[in-house]
């Protein structure tokens, strides 16, 4: 994304060198980053919850799988595949809000470089009123 490469080096050379420092220290995260912010916070036992319900639930989409090909009876079957798709379901529906989550903390992250960027350029413009 070369454009916004350039946004980026404008706002960096805008910037006197103790804000470019500042702004330095904002950067972008990694995904790993990303996914390790989620367990962080206020709501860090949801995200703990959710995680650990997610892996139980697979365990469970996993061991009714097995049994769905272990029966003989088409009753049995269907009951295991309703299990099996009920907890995969669910797991991956965990996962989704994770994402989610994720990308929240991410638009946060942006409204907070932008509020940075508004209060140096307002403080910017105060000192030339007073000049």
């Amino acid at each position: 994304m070369k454009h916004n490469e350039d946004i980026d080096n404008i706002i960096y050379e805008a910037l006197s060198k103790e804000e470019a420092q500042f702004y330095n220290q904002l950067g972008e995260q990694s995904i790993l980053e990303m996914a390790l912010d989620v367990y962080k916070g206020r709501n860090k036992w949801i995200s703990i919850t959710s995680a650990v319900l997610g892996v139980v639930l697979f365990a469970i989409f996993v061991y009714a799988a097995v049994q769905f090909f272990k029966v003989e009876d088409t009753r049995e079957m269907l009951q295991w595949m309703a299990i099996g798709f009920v907890c995969l379901g669910t797991s991956q529906a965990m996962k989704v809000w994770q994402w989610m989550q994720m990308d929240k903390n991410t638009l946060l992250r942006e409204m907070k470089r932008l509020e940075v960027q508004i209060s140096m350029l307002s403080k910017k413009l105060a000192e030339k009123e007073e000049a």
